[in-house]
């Protein structure tokens, strides 16, 4: 159950949170709460609840088979020991994450946690690997505020092909014009779920946007994420276009990232600890070994922040798409970019760029990956390479080798043999996990190499 913790005081408040959603859900006239969960193939998941049952699943949760965290995008189901017909875990729901739904008529949703019958976490779930990898932070004094950026285009559907809704150019005002009655609702929708918007314009692929929202810590900024994908959309459906969120929704057009941005607070949150007035680009000594640890498992870190056959269409060099293990001050086409501060507001403004990331990916899996190989860099005190300050594509190839610069992996399938090498990632991940990560994105990788390129990008298109 979920209320078998140790803490009363912490059950006590689960109660009220309880209560409160109940009195929300009343209040608006819900008829159902959607129970959304994140698989291990990046795809939205889950079960609903009526009313009539609804206070006993906030605490008992739903009813799940195993056997779903080895589907793949394709509901293909991935050979795993363990993950077949036989046994139950629980979607058991985090009342915190709890809203109304803008985009679906009489509905909630709420996230979950996977919890094994007894009540313990599941080992197979991203969600508490990334609740594992904060608390490990924490032992270093160290709070990670993330945002993850996403870009995503707006199509139409026409007979069986998605078609851009427009044909714009980069940042103009003709794209934002013609995307505006869907972005004024889509801004609505996200705020009333409480996402600050900050920036918003048209991207330069056709019908391609750039909405991004207000960092949070670690854990609320991949449950944002979630939010995020679930209402651009709903909305979007409502008005009768498909949103995707795909790394290549189109072969001759821009691809569409999902860059992560964050920093190293204090575990009160009052200190940016990647901050240093008088270190270089203003990093903290701190930053740059979480960078280092970055950069170190970065081949292997991209099989779970680049997570679909499809991403690896996006990931070319000069697409400003992070195609080398490279980092530099505001270069795009680096890994990771160091974000220029906003003046006189330095200390608080520092913070990281990883480009290699797209939202095929499960955003706990992968913000959790990059606080894994980031703390292993600041446990093993690793050091930066030099910053690069043009487009590293540009450098002989013994030029970046001296810098380690070399090419990030350019396939799925080898992203993951990476990772099965990588030790410190799996053993982060847990066996559990990991066995069955890797099972999916093999069975993925089989999948869509026995069929034609236009059966990848229909898959890709609408399924994420």
């Amino acid at each position: 159950m979920a209320t078998a913790v140790t803490d009363s005081s912490t059950s006590v408040d689960l109660d009220v949170k309880r209560q409160e959603i109940l009195a929300k859900a009343e209040a608006a006239g819900l008829r159902l709460v959607r129970f959304l969960y994140c698989d291990n193939d990046g795809i939205i998941r889950g079960k609903s609840s009526g009313m009539s049952g609804l206070n006993d699943r906030l605490e008992s949760g739903i009813g799940l088979t195993l056997a779903m965290q080895a589907f793949t995008m394709l509901d293909h189901l991935a050979t795993v020991d363990g993950m077949g017909p036989v046994g139950e875990i629980r979607l058991v729901p985090d009342p915190t994450t709890f809203t109304i739904a803008p985009y679906a008529p009489h509905t909630g949703t709420v996230l979950v946690d996977m919890q094994t019958l007894d009540g313990k976490p599941y080992a197979a779930d991203g969600r508490a690997f990334l609740k594992r990898m904060v608390a490990r932070a924490a032992e270093h004094d160290l709070a990670l505020l993330a945002a993850f950026e996403p870009e995503w285009s707006l199509a139409r559907k026409e007979g069986e092909q998605f078609v851009p809704i427009d044909d714009s150019g980069c940042f103009t005002s003709t794209g934002m014009n013609i995307a505006a009655p869907v972005i004024d609702e889509i801004v609505a929708a996200l705020e009333s779920q409480g996402m600050v918007v900050e920036q918003y314009y048209a991207e330069l692929g056709w019908g391609q946007q750039e909405l991004s929202i207000r960092f949070a810590p670690a854990l609320q900024a991949a449950d944002h994420h979630i939010l995020y994908r679930e209402t651009v959309r709903g909305v979007a459906l409502d008005r009768g276009l498909y949103a995707s969120f795909a790394p290549k929704p189109w072969v001759d057009q821009a691809g569409n990232g999902c860059h992560l941005h964050f920093s190293g607070w204090s575990r009160d949150q009052t200190v940016n600890r990647f901050y240093d007035a008088s270190g270089e680009y203003k990093l903290s000594s701190l930053a740059r070994q979480f960078m280092a640890g970055i950069l170190e498992h970065l081949p292997a870190l991209v099989a779970l922040t680049c997570a679909s056959v499809n991403s690896y269409r996006r990931l070319q060099p000069q697409m400003w798409a992070s195609a080398y293990r490279a980092w530099g001050p505001d270069n795009r086409e680096g890994a990771l970019r160091v974000a220029s501060p906003f003046k006189g507001h330095e200390a608080e403004s520092v913070n990281v760029e990883l480009k290699s990331s797209d939202s095929s990916a499960n955003p706990y899996v992968s913000l959790a990956g990059v606080i894994a190989a980031g703390l292993d860099g600041v446990e093993r005190k690793l050091t930066l390479p030099p910053a690069v300050t043009v487009d590293p594509h540009t450098l002989d190839e013994g030029e970046r080798a001296k810098i380690g610069a070399d090419r990030l992996p350019t396939s799925l399938k080898d992203a993951i043999q990476n990772l099965k090498r990588d030790d410190l990632l799996l053993k982060a991940m847990g066996e559990r996990l990991a066995t069955s990560y890797i099972a999916v994105k093999e069975l993925d990788v089989d999948a869509f190499a026995n069929a034609d390129e236009a059966f990848e990008f229909r898959q890709h298109i609408y399924k994420y």
